[in-house]
């Protein structure tokens, strides 16, 4: 087989894993882009040990290796990335990646009592009206 097939077959799933963390909001699913991305790093680490050990006549196939401590390595993020989902989950009630930013910044988009810098607005006098803003 050539190396342009698998070279491509990577580049695209690099390319949608890239995507998938870049559009993504849940938490969860960005994970899951980033082990894409790890996946298409392993088939080209794999492609390239074959085909140069094809060329060199070797037989220590350190691509392969390379791909197993990968492999390793994304499990063990997979699983620490998940349990830090799960307990800001537990905490803040919500895997929204953006609403967590938010939240972190002391902001709260959702509550009409604060500006856009998360500062409460001040309460009417006792004789004036709450007037509504545009």
């Amino acid at each position: 087989m050539h190396l342009a097939y698998p070279a491509v077959l990577a580049a695209l799933l690099f390319c949608t894993g890239l995507y998938g963390v870049l559009a993504r909001r849940n938490a969860i699913l960005v994970l899951m882009s980033v082990e894409l991305m790890l996946n298409a790093v392993n088939l080209n680490l794999v492609a390239f040990d074959a085909w140069l050990s094809r060329a060199a006549e070797d037989t220590l196939h350190s691509g392969q290796a390379l791909a197993l401590f990968t492999i390793a390595i994304a499990a063990a993020e997979i699983g620490i990335g998940l349990a830090i989902v799960l307990a800001v989950y537990r905490n803040r009630g919500t895997s929204d990646v953006d609403r967590l930013r938010d939240t972190a910044e002391g902001h709260d988009p959702d509550d009409p009592d604060s500006d856009a810098t998360g500062r409460a607005l001040p309460a009417p006098a006792a004789g004036e009206k709450a007037e509504a803003t545009a």
